[in-house]
């Protein structure tokens, strides 16, 4: 499990084709400071098992079914991705419940800076709207965030300094492709009530992404 609050932006320094799926090696020295085979990270918002370590990085195997439902199938050597450890018992708790399983992607539509932070409007896909709601919780590319504004097919964040200085969403122009992660509580709250809408029940999001 995860909080949503990136501790680095680590590097990929290496990508190997394995036909169905991918090996990637991520530059990430604070996030490998502590971390052994089989630990999870989030990279992109995306839960990866560590499965090898060396120098301040790690790499990690990624599945088809991640590569299909993410934005992992396009990471190339070079690219800055949004690195965070699981979250350890007993610490502070500044985000919201993410587990690392990708619901989905949306692509960036606009952002309008402003002098304290940049708006950002971010393509929604109809079968992730339900999930989202005005003052909840989304994660965009591993960053826990607050919704601000829903449209049809839309939602739009706010992002602080910090987010654009310390996480990709910085640089992120239009149409560029993001992971998102709805609350997981209000998938739990629909499935729970399902049995007691009769036909104006809607099943609950197929099953998310993560390895």
């Amino acid at each position: 499990m995860f909080t949503g609050i990136v501790e680095e932006r680590g590097e990929v320094i290496a990508v190997e084709d394995l036909a169905d799926a991918a090996r990637v090696t991520i530059a990430g020295p604070l996030v490998t400071s502590d971390a052994k085979q089989g630990d999870s990270i989030s990279v992109n918002g995306v839960c990866l098992t560590v499965v090898g370590l060396d120098a301040g990085a790690f790499t990690a195997d990624v599945m088809r079914e991640t590569l299909t439902r993410s934005s992992l199938d396009k990471v190339a050597v070079g690219d800055h991705v949004n690195l965070e450890r699981a979250a350890a018992v007993g610490q502070r708790f500044g985000g919201h419940i993410v587990q690392g399983h990708v619901d989905g992607t949306g692509a960036l539509v606009s952002r309008e800076p402003s002098e304290h932070w940049d708006l950002v409007k971010i393509s929604l896909p109809a079968a992730l709207a339900r999930y989202v709601v005005e003052k909840g919780s989304i994660t965009v590319d591993g960053v826990s965030l607050t919704v601000v504004e829903v449209g049809g097919d839309w939602f739009s964040v706010s992002l602080i300094p910090e987010t654009l200085r310390a996480t990709t969403l910085g640089v992120r122009k239009p149409g560029d492709k993001v992971n998102l992660e709805v609350d997981v509580i209000a998938k739990y709250v629909e499935r729970l009530a399902t049995p007691h809408l009769g036909s104006t029940g809607r099943g609950a999001v197929e099953e998310s992404t993560s390895e």
